[in-house]
Parts: C-alpha cells; sequence; structure tokens
C-alpha cells in the first residue's frame, strides 16, 4: 500500500465523510445524505482507509471465515446482471411505507398530504422487487405489490433497474472488505451517493429548500404521479443501470477469484498475513 494511493483515496471520499461526521457531531441529521452511514454498517474510518483488494489485503483466515458470504453475493449478484432491467416501479416503495399511517420515515412533510399519497399508492401497480423495501411496506400497502420477495430468496428477484438493488452494490462491495479492494467500495459509495438523491426526490415527502445538495442549489421532487415525472424516474433508472452494470461485473469477478482461491485452498499469502 503506497501512502499516495491512500491519499487520493482519502480525498476523493473526503468531501463525502467529513460533513457527515460534523453533522453527527453537531446532533443534525440529514434526511439523504445521512442514509449511506447510517442504514449501511460500513464505518467512515474504513471507508476512508485505502486496501488494495486481495492478496495484497486480506489473510486466509479472513477468505476462510467469509467464503460463504462470497459466494452468496456472487450467486445474488450474478442472477442480477443476467436480467434485464425494469423500469416500471417509478419509486413507489417510498410512498408505500407510508400508505395509511401518520408515522413518517421522515421528519419532512408529504408533499401532497396523508390523502393524496394514499391516492398515489392506491390507483398504481406496484411492483418491488427488493426485499429490504417490501419490508418496510405499511400492512396496508404490502398486499398492493404484485411481488412476494423474502429474505432467503433475493436472487429470484433482484433486477438491476432497482435504485436499492444498485445502492445495495456499495453494502456487496463493502461487506468483503479489505478482501475486495477500496477502490470498487469507493466507486460503488458514489454510485450510491447518486441513486440515494434520486430515490428521495421521486419519495413523497418535500425536500424542497430544505435539502441542498453541495452546490447550495435546492433539489426539485420528481413527481412520479405524474407522466412527466414517470418518464423522469425511468431514465434515472436507465442512466443508473448502465452504470452499475460495470461494477457488479467487477465485483463478480473479484467473488469468483476469491471463490477460487477459497475452494482451491491456493491462497497465496500465509495466514494472519
Amino acid at each position: 500500500m503506497s501512502a499516495s494511493e491512500q491519499t487520493m483515496h482519502r480525498e476523493r471520499l473526503a468531501p463525502y465523510v467529513e460533513p457527515h461526521l460534523a453533522r453527527r457531531r453537531a446532533g443534525i441529521a440529514h434526511p439523504v445524505h445521512d442514509f449511506l452511514f447510517t442504514y449501511y454498517s460500513f464505518s467512515p474510518a474504513r471507508l476512508l482507509d485505502w486496501q488494495p483488494g486481495w492478496p495484497e489485503s486480506g489473510s486466509v483466515g479472513l477468505l476462510t471465515r467469509r467464503l460463504s458470504l462470497v459466494a452468496a453475493t456472487h450467486r445474488l449478484v450474478r442472477a442480477t446482471a443476467g436480467r434485464a432491467p425494469s423500469l416500471a416501479c417509478f419509486g413507489l416503495h417510498e410512498w408505500a411505507m407510508v400508505h395509511r399511517t401518520d408515522r413518517t420515515r421522515h421528519p419532512a412533510p408529504l408533499r401532497l398530504g396523508a390523502g393524496g399519497t394514499d391516492e398515489v399508492v392506491e390507483t398504481h401497480r406496484i411492483s418491488c422487487s427488493h426485499f429490504d423495501a417490501f419490508r418496510f411496506f405499511t400492512p396496508s400497502a404490502a398486499p398492493l405489490n404484485r411481488l412476494r420477495p423474502g429474505s432467503d430468496d433475493r436472487p429470484a428477484y433482484e433486477q438491476p433497474g432497482c435504485l436499492h438493488a444498485t445502492m445495495d452494490l456499495y453494502k456487496h462491495a463493502f461487506r468483503l472488505w479489505p478482501l475486495v479492494g477500496s477502490d470498487l467500495v469507493g466507486d460503488c459509495f458514489e454510485l450510491a451517493w447518486d441513486v440515494r438523491i434520486v430515490d428521495m426526490r421521486a419519495a413523497p415527502y418535500d425536500l424542497t429548500g430544505t435539502t441542498l445538495d453541495p452546490t447550495g442549489d435546492a433539489w426539485s421532487p420528481i413527481p412520479i404521479e405524474t407522466p412527466e415525472g414517470k418518464q423522469e424516474y425511468a431514465a434515472a433508472q436507465r442512466r443508473f443501470a448502465d452504470r452499475a452494470a460495470p461494477l457488479r461485473q467487477r465485483l463478480i469477478e473479484d467473488c469468483e477469484r476469491l471463490l477460487a482461491e477459497g475452494t482451491r485452498g491456493r491462497a497465496v499469502r500465509p495466514a494472519g498475513g
């Protein structure tokens, strides 16, 4: 590991990490940007720590312990990569999470109010394929979903047009770190950052004037209840699917390399190295 690589990696990700740490010290929550640090379990310190990946980082022991996770990750991302993107969900998962309830997941008000939000859910075809979104649907919204993804059958449902499946590339990469290198983790993080912004712009919350991007410009909502909003959301899905494809392929290849090393018992570094 060279000092220059560590420095470049840190300089690349510090603009994301340092504002989050400053907000955390001040006790200020951010409904969009904090998600990648609170929902996901990778610490800011580890995100800033550059590791080259196998076999320069990690150990035989770590590879052995994580081999089942490598295999499960490989099955999931390969199944996802093998499907065509589905672009017809329109971000309704966030709307279904607040259907007919007084409890919302964020302090921002609902853009259409409670009644208008419920109407959008009830008059649209909901086809959420992502279990970790579906499990937060309210009891009244869950039966409206055409699909029934479960925790144990993700490879049967995940598809590359899903924004949350794209964000989860970050999770899949960091769970295998440092066997998977920090360059891929960082690439997946930056993609997840951009996806999360669109995810919340399409959500039912009114973030206008309260949530700003780094340039200081207010984010406008993506009104998925309108034909124009649906077109904008689907176009964003397509762009993100295109960006995610090479990252998903890199993760597949890293998993295949680790599986080959682990199952053959031919890891090149000594245990504990």
